[in-house]
């Protein structure tokens, strides 16, 4: 993998000192909270990655030692360490303690690079405790060691070698970050995806927190020879896909690299992942936009010429055509111009009519090789156009006047009477019992109540025009009054909270999944913006003479039984549904807004929750099953 790219002092650029670091850290990691913790990692992996993507470099080890402190190592070129003009330091040392300070500017060295600001190993340097690199380079090993962004020692020359590359250990600040301990899973995630990323790189994450004796570390490794086209089966591994065969295209054009990969399964939802640079785009961009032009063109005139489409009245959108499909789309370019509110949306222009080209050729060439799977997938496709029309009509029914006409309002909904949408809540209750209760026991000027009937539809097995005749989801919509899907407006919801109460048993859990996964796929806004939570009752009423103690857990049951003494008679009542509190006991143990215990329910990784989604409520039983036996071990107590 490896070449003699020249990589030295002279192609380190340096712009700007370190200052600013320590001072806003915000301004370059984001934020100070767990998200920043881990991007630190993240921006010393970027560089070994650079160093893959230059093909100088196929192997990465991260570890996550005792000390919470974390070691990246690579076998690319190293970095240089001869003096640099412009500071009169070695070169390792401007890198690390001048910001802006690396070869990323320099298209002579890299010709892509990922990372998405750019900070890179000063900013790490800054916000760490201590931070020691090591390199391996010119036939030697050399160190230095850092405190907080500054130097302290000289450059060493520990030893001899004949391997190049990178180690950079570093311990994060603990008066910068709120927590200084690495999430294990979290950096797993990022790890593989940049694996199926960038094919035939090898990459292992080891965690030694916790152990007793070596070879007890937790360990993985990623490597995809595959790339993005395991990508695709990894993500469709709890669907059924209509094709076996992977859809792919790998393309450079104009210095820009496109790699696309694409299988279509019998599932409902979308799921595309467009990134550049290794940058998951989450607003999407110019290439997303190239992307789908090119599926919604090519495929409509392959089953015009074809003759698949018998229904004159039929015209297929690109909803249509992108029911059901997995795609992963990742471009690779030397100045990506990012925009957008969270800097995730790609707006070079040129990449547009790019990805249009190579998506139109390689979906065009492989409909004509395919022709029994191109008429299963424009089967699909006319299926998912009718189910559309339908729905259209079935929505237009569930429309309202408007956002405040109570009069238009589910005869079920008990409605608070305050009209400022940000001071109002609505509780989701399970069950007309407790919905009873809760109607008696609310704050009634700020909490509205709107009783469940039972379990509602599972979405993830249904297309919109049959969810829409589910009575208790076009009560939650109407509700609501925000519609629902591509109508979806935000702005118009009514209330700023919307809670579910249900039973603490393995119905309510299940009824609370399916909402969330209804919420999930049709107005994933109320997650994303924080509008959705899960109220907490007690599992327990403990009695002792007069005195009345609600526990939450059983950890909180012991305790109470501690403080107010396991010796005379006590009574503990364990609460099996909300329908067993009086109105008067919901109110302060669930709804009282100053003692309540409220979960926010958010996705932070949207990946993972397709996927489980997918899994927990989708048609494959396998991996359902598997997901029960390996977790079942982890409930207790719970009233079946």
């Amino acid at each position: 993998m490896k070449n003699e790219n020249k990589y030295g002092a002279e192609q380190i650029q340096v712009l700007e000192g370190l200052e600013p670091v320590r001072k806003r850290p915000g301004m370059y990691i984001g934020s100070t909270s767990v998200d920043g913790l881990h991007h630190l990692v993240y921006e010393i992996v970027d560089n070994s990655i650079d160093e893959a993507l230059a093909g100088v470099c196929d192997k990465i080890t991260v570890t996550i030692n005792e000390n919470n402190s974390v070691t990246v190592t690579d076998n690319g070129r190293g970095i240089p360490v001869e003096k640099h003009k412009k500071t009169g330091k070695s070169t390792l040392e401007t890198v690390l303690t001048v910001l802006h300070a690396g070869g990323k500017f320099n298209n002579d060295v890299y010709k892509v690079a990922g990372g998405l600001h750019g900070v890179g190993s000063s900013v790490v340097n800054a916000l760490s405790t201590n931070l020691k690199a090591t390199i391996k380079t010119t036939g030697k090993i050399y160190t230095q060691e850092y405190a907080r962004g500054k130097a302290l020692n000289e450059l060493q020359i520990v030893g001899e070698t004949k391997e190049t590359g990178t180690t950079i250990t570093f311990l994060p600040d603990d008066t910068i970050f709120d927590t200084i301990i690495f999430n294990y899973e979290v950096l797993k995630k990022r790890l593989r995806e940049l694996a199926f990323l960038n094919k035939g790189i090898n990459i292992t994450i080891t965690d030694k927190r916790g152990i007793e004796k070596a070879g007890d570390e937790k360990t993985e490794t990623f490597h995809y020879l595959g790339g993005i086209k395991e990508y695709v089966e990894f993500l469709n591994k709890n669907r059924d896909s209509i094709h076996n065969e992977i859809i792919y295209a790998e393309k450079e054009q104009d210095k820009i690299m496109v790699e696309i990969a694409i299988q279509y399964t019998t599932a409902y939802s979308e799921n595309i992942h467009s990134f550049a640079n290794n940058i998951f785009t989450v607003e999407g961009g110019t290439h997303l936009v190239g992307f789908k032009s090119a599926l919604t063109r090519t495929l409509n005139d392959y089953a015009k010429k074809n003759g698949l489409i018998k229904d004159n009245n039929i015209s297929i959108s690109g909803d249509d055509v992108r029911e059901g499909i997995t795609v992963v789309l990742s471009i690779k370019i030397p100045e990506p111009q990012f925009e957008g509110q969270t800097k995730t949306k790609l707006g070079n222009s040129e990449v547009r009519t790019i990805v249009d080209s190579v998506t139109g050729k390689v979906l065009s060439e492989y409909c004509e090789e395919n022709p029994k799977v191109a008429k299963i997938i424009i089967g699909k496709i006319l299926s998912a156009a009718r189910a559309r029309e339908a729905a259209r009509k079935a929505r237009d029914l569930t429309r309202r006047k408007s956002a405040l006409d109570s009069t238009s309002l589910p005869g079920k909904l008990a409605d608070c009477s305050e009209k400022d949408p940000s001071k109002c809540e609505l509780y989701i209750v399970e069950g007309n019992s407790a919905g009873g209760s809760a109607k008696g026991g609310r704050d009634r000027r700020i909490q509205a109540i709107l009783p469940l009937r039972g379990k509602i539809l599972n979405v993830e097995k249904a297309r919109l025009h049959k969810i829409l005749t589910s009575e208790e989801i076009k009560n939650m919509i109407t509700a609501f009054g925000c519609s629902i899907g591509d109508d979806f407006d935000i702005s118009k919801l009514r209330y700023d909270k919307i809670i579910i109460m249900t039973d603490a048993d393995v119905d309510g859990a299940h009824i609370r999944t399916l909402l969330l996964t209804f919420f999930y796929r049709y107005m994933k806004p109320l997650l994303d913006e924080g509008h959705v939570y899960a109220a907490q009752p007690p599992l327990y009423l403990v009695k002792k003479g007069k005195k009345e103690h609600y526990c939450y857990s059983d950890d909180e049951l012991n305790e109470t039984l501690n403080e107010i003494g396991r010796d005379g008679k006590y009574n503990i009542q364990r609460y099996k549904g909300l329908g067993e509190m009086d109105a008067v006991q919901l109110w302060e143990t669930t709804m009282n807004p100053e003692t309540r215990i409220l979960n926010q329910m958010k996705i932070d990784d949207a990946f993972e929750a397709d996927e489980i989604f997918t899994m927990l409520m989708g048609d494959k039983v396998p991996p359902r099953r598997q997901f029960i036996e390996e977790n079942a071990k982890y409930v207790k107590d719970i009233d079946v």
